[in-house]
């Protein structure tokens, strides 16, 4: 995944894990909801960097030099690299990986079929203020998670550098034209709420991941804090937006 900042929200999580958070994977597995809900959330994020590694291989072709081009492919191989230690933790716990992404493919490609950049700074923006919405909700959930699978989520959602990047590129066509900051805005604009309401649907969807978020499978999350969660990731995103020089 692609994210600039973590959420400055380290002080809503508990200082000390407890519950599920606090126990291993081969202790908190035994739950099989908790299971099938952490199969589901690896399957997501499999797939999730799997179509990351795709969309910037596509990105590359649009780079205006040889250096950008090179840059980008080096991030979506390091995307491919997350995708392999999610494929290969998936295997090791006797879930077979294709399988596991499966249900998460209709909404992820339709969600990257609904936000295709038209040029090289929209697919800039859309993976900096795209997969930054999707790394804080796994962060979110990470929080809760056994320790183990904790450990892997985490090290996925590692910047790849497009961060810093994005943000060199942006701001630097603005300030040679400022009207792309108009365009670029109501852009990423359009791309917090799609994200949003993919990540709602994908939730819906499945029962486990439900569960999970709402309490009764990982620890700490009830109504009401998902609802903060969500405000957590609003305000990431906002601030996201100023690094880029563009309103929110």
């Amino acid at each position: 995944m692609t994210t600039s900042d973590k959420p400055d929200n380290a002080s809503d999580a508990p200082q000390e894990p407890t519950g599920v958070a606090a126990q291993d994977w081969a202790k908190a597995s035994a739950d099989p909801q908790y299971r099938a809900a952490v199969v589901d959330l690896l399957g997501a994020l499999a797939y999730g960097e799997l179509a990351a590694f795709e969309r910037l291989a596509e990105d590359a072709k649009l780079a205006p030099t040889l250096a950008d081009k090179a840059e980008l492919a080096k991030m979506a191989s390091a995307e491919f690299h997350h995708f392999e230690r999610l494929r290969d933790r998936l295997t090791e716990i006797g879930e077979e990986p294709t399988h596991a992404m499966e249900p998460f493919v209709a909404a992820l490609d339709g969600f990257h079929r609904q936000t295709a950049p038209s040029d090289w700074l929209e697919g800039l923006v859309k993976a900096y203020v795209g997969d930054s919405i999707a790394s804080d909700f796994y962060r979110e959930v990470a929080a809760r998670l056994d320790s183990d699978s904790r450990e892997l989520v985490l090290a996925v959602l590692d910047d790849t550098g497009h961060a810093g990047f994005a943000v060199e590129k942006v701001r630097a066509a603005i300030d040679a034209d400022p009207r792309v900051g108009g365009r670029l805005a109501l852009w990423a604009r359009r791309l917090m709420g799609e994200a949003l309401s993919q990540s709602q649907r994908v939730v819906a969807d499945r029962d486990a991941l439900s569960t999970m978020l709402v309490g009764g499978v990982a620890d700490g999350f009830d109504l009401a804090e998902v609802g903060r969660m969500f405000s957590r990731i609003t305000e990431a995103h906002t601030k996201r937006m100023a690094a880029l020089g563009l309103a929110a």
